[in-house]
């Protein structure tokens, strides 16, 4: 990510769009990683405490990246990141791309 990492959004700051590497794949892939690592954990631990726990983290970040994240970015980047996100899925490789007009 270089120096689009950032923790947090800022509507003022303009990075660049990031659309290789592992982001070729998904768009979220730091997100996509928590999603797998808390699935298996939740395998290997299975009680009503760890499947709630990965339902809340799903939930969160769907919230987070649809209502937050997505919008500032599509604000930014405009037509690229409407042709990026027909093309990339959200966490998953073509699930959760958006529909071109």
């Amino acid at each position: 990510m270089g120096k689009s990492w950032r923790i947090g959004v800022d509507a003022t700051e303009r990075t660049e769009l990031i659309a290789h590497g592992l982001f070729r794949l998904v768009r979220n892939p730091i997100y996509t990683a928590m999603l797998v690592t808390v699935a298996g954990l939740t395998l290997l631990a299975c009680s009503i405490v760890t499947c709630v726990g990965f339902v809340a983290l799903v939930v969160g970040l769907e919230l987070q990246v649809r209502a937050v994240e997505e919008p500032c970015l599509a604000r930014t980047h405009g037509e690229a990141w409407a042709r990026y996100t027909a093309r990339v899925g959200r966490f998953v490789p073509l699930l959760g791309r958006s529909v071109a007009d």
